[in-house]
């Protein structure tokens, strides 16, 4: 029988000399809801009353959206995240974007994106949907940032969420074979569907 991957206990370290600079790099796992919620649900008003979209073409585009984030996701992971430079200031930059979630993967406050991080990305996306897509944008850039907010979401409960069965207990293993067992598998966190495609899936 397949071992069952269990998280430890809670543990941080300090990452920063500055005091405001390392209060920044701690996030409780609510804040890319309270961010991203109301956002989303400008978005889709936007869509829906601005961009003169029917229901359909909201939620088709919203579900297109949620996909692109899945890939997006795997490839920030497997390409960004886990990139290995070679300078020592690449590594410490490495290790301040993803190297402490794998040398610390039970630290609680730093489980989902800083905002500082995520709000320039989310910004940045839009734009590039706007730019390619015109007034179908805000309903992609929609369901591009709930899909943000479920990965972010799933993080966190992957490895704080006791589960024993079922769709999260599935995906927690999934995780937590990627940080146990080998990391250069298993690059989807809320979706592995990318895994299965490009051959990355966790053995």
């Amino acid at each position: 029988m397949e071992r069952a991957y269990v998280t430890t206990k809670n543990e941080s370290v300090r990452m920063f000399e500055s005091e405001f600079m390392e209060l920044c790099s701690h996030v409780h796992p609510i804040v890319p809801l309270v961010i991203y919620l109301p956002f989303i649900t400008w978005l889709l008003f936007v869509a829906l009353y601005q961009k003169q979209l029917s229901i359909f073409a909201v939620v088709a585009l919203f579900a297109v959206g949620m996909v692109m984030w899945t890939l997006f996701e795997y490839l920030m992971h497997r390409y960004v995240f886990h990139y290995q430079p070679k300078s020592a200031w690449g590594k410490r930059l490495h290790f301040i974007i993803h190297g402490v979630h794998h040398d610390y993967p039970n630290d609680a406050s730093r489980l989902v994106m800083p905002p500082a991080v995520s709000i320039p990305i989310a910004v940045a996306m839009y734009f590039v949907f706007w730019l390619i897509f015109g007034r179908f944008a805000p309903a992609l850039s929609a369901g591009f940032a709930f899909g943000y907010v479920c990965y972010d979401s799933i993080h966190y409960a992957t490895h704080h969420i006791s589960a024993k069965r079922g769709p999260l207990f599935w995906l927690k293993q999934y995780h937590l074979r990627h940080h146990y067992k080998d990391d250069h598998f298993g690059y989807g966190v809320s979706s592995p569907v990318w895994d299965f495609i490009f051959g990355t899936k966790n053995r």
